[in-house]
């Protein structure tokens, strides 16, 4: 699998069919993915991960260019997701991170403590549960079966099973000698403690605390008794209380029972670190077969977790191409927009493979920028291996570089206006961008003069737009508007706005441009009619015709939209009324049909 770090911690490697496909230069796509908001929407997908291993795999995965690696992972997330909406279902059982204890069995003579086996056993469990269940799917998800890896021998789990507990706790059944160790360990401590506690009883009042009891200082079992106390035992003083008014004495009477207990100690620990050096020397020559279960596991959580956001976000496979070729989305969603709580208004968009250069205009509000990251989002996500919020018969180019300039760039640390740190993007970009690239330019030329800017813009559109770049941009700039009937492979498109309620509707109209509405949302939120008036005249002729025809042109849209909706309300009556005709012809078929077999019933009883 493609990742930056596609490594498990401390050299676990992350497998997958097909190989590891490069990722794209990370300094070439890695700015645009933050600014598209690429993360984030990982972070939604690793949502639906059992375990951590597995969402971390999934933040790490990347765009990649390779293309059959990512029609294979399409393929096997399709799949899984077929699974789901047929009711059935692929098993994920969350691992601990066992990437340390995987790594130290690689060296010599290391030993792992308890915690790291009781580790490794869940490992064990959690593999036979999702490769049974692997097995099971084998023939109606063969992709997905072809993650099924070799167990190790059922013995080793049975072994952990009867040595460890949950915590990592040796068991007394995981050595016949450490249970006798621990035996003679709890004989030498109770023989202590009674003998301490007869001494403690036969002490004068008053020579030890209030309820002074046996207690431990230094590894050592010892009895509180006051400082001043005249009859106080001779023995070692271990320690002193905070005021200095109490000792710690352990009684010679008590030494050498004292040290019988260290000796049964030191033997229970010995025989414990034999035991997991046993255990280590056990598990050792399974190191690899111990590396694909854990693979298994993490790669069954990731894929479920992926076809479970499909499902969710009602997302199709897509067809994909090498860019440069065209791009076609049917009911495509920003991910970020799916996961809040309004409804989300789905965009369809198709560009030909000799269309080049969308170019987006309409009011403020209306989704433009939306609908940049949601293309962006789209591609990345595809490239990744993640079916993304889109309908069936999408197409999506994979692209080898992505570029966007969205939202204000000011740098006041590197001394840069908005317009001079967008200048420095666009020099970027068209250094860099060729035929698989994408670009996602929000307001282009935006940030001075708008003459200067609708040249500057006009430029480099038309340079991206000959490179066979793939480059979406939005813009308020009237002058643009016209680039598309100037230059072959530029389209206009437009985000449709309610001119009557001053509402944008999110509706993607591709082939005319929008209106900005500037001075009827001024009318609208109460700037003077006389300001307004003289605004309009201030507009130049040239603009004031474009927004003219464009009106005219959303009006006529308006109006065949409505004619649309009357022509599929008749179809729809029609096709009720040809049921109904349909069911009454059934009928009275029927009918007809019932009075002749009477006839002839009653023409046989008048025979006989």
């Amino acid at each position: 699998m493609h990742s930056e770090d596609s490594r498990l911690p401390d050299g676990v490697p992350a497998e997958s069919q097909g190989g590891t496909p490069s990722p794209l230069p990370e300094h070439q796509s890695a700015d645009a993915l933050e600014t598209i908001e690429f993360r984030p929407v990982l972070e939604l997908i690793a949502a639906h991960a059992v375990g951590p291993l597995g969402a971390a795999r999934i933040r790490a995965r990347r765009p990649t260019d390779d293309l059959s690696w990512i029609g294979a992972e399409l393929d096997r997330v399709a799949e899984v997701a077929g699974l789901f909406r047929r009711g059935d279902h692929l098993l994920a059982e969350p691992i601990p991170d066992v990437s340390a204890a995987v790594a130290r069995l690689r060296i010599q003579g290391s030993v792992l403590e308890g915690v790291e086996f009781a580790a490794l056993l869940g490992v064990f469990v959690a593999a036979r549960l999702v490769h049974d269940d692997l097995r099971r799917i084998r023939e109606t998800a063969p992709l997905a079966a072809e993650l099924i890896r070799t167990l190790p021998d059922k013995t080793l789990e049975r072994r952990l099973e009867q040595s460890v507990d949950a915590d990592g706790n040796l068991l007394d059944s995981a050595s016949s000698r450490l249970a006798a160790a621990r035996k003679e360990v709890q004989s030498a401590r109770q023989r202590l403690l009674r003998r301490l506690d007869t001494l403690l009883r036969g002490m004068e009042a008053g020579s030890t605390p209030a309820d002074a009891s046996v207690t431990v200082r230094g590894n050592r079992y010892v009895i509180p008794v006051r400082r001043d106390s005249r009859n106080r035992p001779p023995g070692i003083v271990h320690d002193e209380s905070g005021s200095a008014g109490t000792l710690f004495i352990e009684p010679s009477d008590t030494i050498e029972l004292g040290n019988a207990l260290r000796e049964a100690q030191a033997e229970e620990e010995r025989e414990s670190l034999r035991v997991l050096r046993e255990l280590t020397d056990l598990l050792r020559p399974h190191l690899s077969g111990i590396r694909d279960i854990v693979e298994m596991c993490i790669a069954v959580d990731e894929l479920v977790a992926r076809a479970r956001y499909a499902v969710a976000v009602a997302g199709e496979r897509p067809a994909v191409a090498a860019a440069p070729s065209g791009l076609t989305i049917v009911n495509g969603r920003h991910p970020l927009l799916l996961a809040g709580p309004a409804d989300v208004v789905p965009f369809d968009l198709k560009l030909e493979p000799d269309e080049r250069t969308l170019l987006v205009s309409g009011p403020n509000t209306g989704g433009k920028t939306v609908l940049l990251k949601a293309v962006g989002l789209a591609a990345a996500l595809a490239g990744s291996g993640i079916i993304p919020p889109v309908g069936e018969g999408s197409q999506l180019p994979i692209f080898r570089q992505f570029y966007a300039d969205i939202g204000d760039r000011q740098s006041i640390s590197a001394s840069l206006s908005t317009f001079s740190a967008h200048v420095r993007m666009l020099r970027r970009i068209l250094d860099e961008s060729d035929d698989g690239t994408l670009v996602l330019l929000d307001e282009i030329g935006s940030g001075t003069d708008p003459v200067e800017g609708a040249a500057l813009a006009s430029a480099t559109l038309v340079t991206l737009t000959s490179r066979r770049s793939m480059t979406l941009a939005t813009t308020h700039l009237g002058a643009l508007k016209e680039l598309a009937g100037q230059t072959r492979g530029i389209v206009n498109a437009s985000l449709q706005f309610d001119a009557a309620t001053m509402t944008p509707t999110y509706r993607l109209l591709k082939g005319v441009p929008g209106r900005s509405y500037g001075l009827a949302i001024a009318r609208r939120l109460g700037v003077a009619d006389t300001v307004l008036a003289d605004a309009e005249a201030r507009v130049p002729d040239g603009e004031r015709r474009l927004d003219a025809l464009l009106a005219t042109v959303e009006e006529r849209e308006r109006e065949l939209r409505i004619q649309q909706q009357v022509l599929e309300e008749r179809s729809i009556d029609l096709e009720s009324l040809d049921a109904r005709l349909a069911a009454q012809n059934q009928a009275q078929s029927a009918r007809e049909a019932e009075l002749k077999r009477r006839e002839k019933d009653a023409e046989r009883e008048g025979r006989k």
